[in-house]
């Protein structure tokens, strides 16, 4: 199962939440340290609250874009 760690960046729907995860790895020619992010749907049952640090884990398809579901959350 994948585990992301992420940010919540919104919270408005009932039991959904959007979860930005960030990543960073070095580019191999030119040595320089680039950051992407990618946004998922995640299921929210544990109630976190925008701005939260979560981990998110990956499951079975829970709607047409939902495929993740808070585990935990790390910081308030």
């Amino acid at each position: 199962m994948k585990q992301f760690t992420g940010t919540v960046i919104s919270d408005k729907m009932m039991r959904s939440a959007v979860v930005v995860v960030e990543t960073a790895w070095k580019h191999p020619l030119y040595k320089k340290t680039v950051k992407r992010s990618k946004k998922y749907l995640v299921q929210n049952d544990v109630k976190a609250k925008l701005g939260d640090r979560v981990t998110i884990e990956e499951t079975r398809p829970l709607s047409a874009k939902k495929r993740f579901t808070i585990t935990k959350v790390i910081k308030n």
